[in-house]
């Protein structure tokens, strides 16, 4: 018998046909003997649909009343869910965040999950039910509903697993496994068969959909065994074959390892130039402090030489969405700072290349921007990990340094059309 903890997104649960179809998939686990706990999102479309409710009546509203309002999208599911898996011949109940409880920080619409109390969910799994737990929401304090932010439940998925000690953590999705690359842009991409957390997690910062960044990384945390799988395909969920498994670099045999692991790419990048900064101590503390006090995350950051007038220009990127807001911050601190101008541009892209091979193999770096350089791609400013190489680039030439790439670094598919 194993525990298994699975995990259905908003397309997954759109709808009551679909919510049967999940409710077949988990009862198939039951049958073949399993303690199964599942962690549903909302129907697709339904929280950006409860978080208008919440602008319309205003501007200004109260963050906690705002998890009130955006949890019910999770708790209807649950609920539905349980009533299918019923309907199917399953013993199932649904567990709200505040009954198991789910205790979370007080930081409404982005708190974090501190611990999670299994005893009576235990009792329940070992009496044969099937848990069905709401994504996305915790309680804070004992009182108040919280939500972990947009693509939470994963989140919640993860942490159930590590708390629970299940022996794997099923995310299922639209996509039936993570890739070399985004197979809309590259068909012969391939499917990975496994994927370290690491690589995982460094795909999910830099632009890879498929797995929200926290939920990884607390994977990693509590060494939690993650698989992908694909909510429309039709099989056995045992088939060690199907999906891809998030696991520690120890697992992946010598055979199996890769240089380079996938490509990703993000578009949602915005760059700013400050010119003719003051080259004196402090003054890149001077554009940063005020950022980070502001929750803005910054990513690739390039100084230039300084200039003979004893002043340089520096360029970092932001999230697109944090443009304006860091165009404020920066305006306001203008004369701490001591620059001339600000130049912004939406126009640009990061494309990422990602593998644990880096740590052991050279050349990574030249390899990416030659491929670049003799396709006519300008690199504008470049950021390194141990396992990651970033670019930025002009946004028209994402797709075709993405497909170059891929090419060059040897991950094509021999077989794909």
């Amino acid at each position: 018998m194993a525990r298994i903890v699975m995990k259905f997104g908003g397309t997954s649960m759109a709808g009551i046909e679909r919510i049967r179809n999940v409710a077949a998939r988990v009862k198939r686990e039951v049958d073949a003997g399993n303690q199964v706990a599942v962690v549903v999102s909302a129907m697709a479309g339904e929280t950006d649909r409860l978080v208008g409710f919440c602008r319309e009546a205003s501007s200004l509203y109260d963050a906690k009343e705002y998890d009130v309002v955006v949890s019910a999208g999770e708790q209807i599911t649950s609920g539905l869910l349980a009533i299918a898996l019923q309907a199917a011949g399953c013993k199932a109940r649904s567990w709200l965040g505040w009954q198991l409880p789910i205790n979370t920080s007080d930081a409404h619409g982005s708190a974090r999950i501190g611990e999670i109390d299994t005893a009576a969910l235990d009792a329940s799994l070992a009496d044969g039910f099937v848990a069905v737990i709401p994504g996305f929401q915790g309680v804070a304090d004992g009182q108040r509903v919280t939500t972990l932010g947009r693509g939470g439940s994963d989140t919640s998925a993860v942490a159930m697993a590590a708390a629970m000690k299940a022996d794997r953590c099923d995310i299922y999705t639209d996509v039936d496994g993570v890739y070399t690359t985004d197979p809309r842009i590259v068909p012969r991409a391939r499917k990975l068969s496994k994927v370290t957390y690491e690589e995982m997690l460094e795909l999910a910062s830099v632009g890879a959909k498929v797995l929200q960044t926290r939920s990884v990384g607390l994977a990693m945390k509590e060494n939690v065994r993650v698989r992908v799988l694909s909510s429309f395909e039709d099989g056995d969920t045992n088939d060690g074959h199907r999906g891809t498994l998030i696991v520690g670099e120890e697992e992946i045999d010598d055979m199996e390892r890769q240089l380079i692991t996938g490509i990703a790419h993000d578009k949602n990048e915005a760059k700013i130039t400050l010119t003719q900064v003051s080259d004196r101590p402090g003054s890149v503390a001077a554009i940063f402090a005020p950022l980070a006090d502001a929750g803005i995350n910054v990513d690739m950051i390039v100084q230039n030489v300084a200039h003979s007038t004893g002043s340089t220009d520096v360029t970092f990127t932001v999230p697109a969405a944090d443009l304006a807001r860091s165009l404020d911050v920066l305006d306001k601190a203008k004369d701490a700072i001591g620059y001339a101008t600000i130049v912004h541009d939406t126009r640009v892209a990061k494309v990422s290349v990602v593998g644990v091979g880096m740590r052991s193999h050279a050349g990574v770096a030249s390899t990416m921007f030659t491929t670049l350089g003799d396709r006519g791609i300008n690199i504008q400013a470049i950021a390194t990990s141990e396992i990651k190489v970033s670019v930025l680039i002009e946004e028209d030439y994402t797709e075709l340094a993405v497909r170059v790439l891929h090419t060059a670094y040897g991950l094509d598919a021999e077989d794909a059309a």
